[in-house]
């Protein structure tokens, strides 16, 4: 499976390859010889809007659309992926970090109190802590992926 690193412009790109399950760095702390040379170091596939740094490659994909489902169709296309529409494989949105299972007990003192009672299961980032539920916020994201990989299907 492909990894990715996107540069400053990409960053809603980064997050949404993340809730596929695919790992994708963000980093808009380094220039441009720096990304591309962990996109090499890291062998991953640096994604840029930008026609000078795609040229430094030679593990670069110039993303030309400007719409996010666009990028993300865009992405999968290019790659050869066929990613699926639901969030068992998703990674951390905020940090990339991988998703673990965590028992309610773990985390009612890191969510409202109505979320520890009502929600059938919960995740936390292996490397940042972050917590994860099936609120209704997942089934928004769930409906963007099932939008892109329709998409995916239209041109397959």
């Amino acid at each position: 499976m492909p990894r990715f690193v996107c540069d400053a412009m990409l960053g809603s790109l980064a997050r949404w390859l993340r809730f596929f399950g695919y790992d994708c760095e963000f980093r808009v702390d380094l220039e441009d010889g720096e990304l591309a040379e962990l996109a090499r170091r890291e062998e991953r596939w640096l994604l840029t809007r930008d026609r000078g740094l795609a040229a430094l490659g030679p593990r670069t994909s110039l993303i030309r659309a400007g719409d996010l489902d666009g990028q993300l169709v865009e992405v999968f296309q290019r790659h050869g992926l066929q990613p699926t529409a639901d969030l068992d494989r998703a990674r951390c949105g905020e940090c990339n970090g991988e998703l673990l299972p965590a028992p309610s007990a773990d985390v009612a003192g890191r969510v409202p109190p109505y979320v520890v009672r009502t929600a059938e299961r919960f995740r936390t980032c292996g490397r940042c802590g972050r917590v994860y539920w099936p609120g209704s916020h997942a089934r928004r994201i769930v409906a963007r992926m099932g939008r892109v990989r329709a998409a995916l299907d239209r041109l397959s």
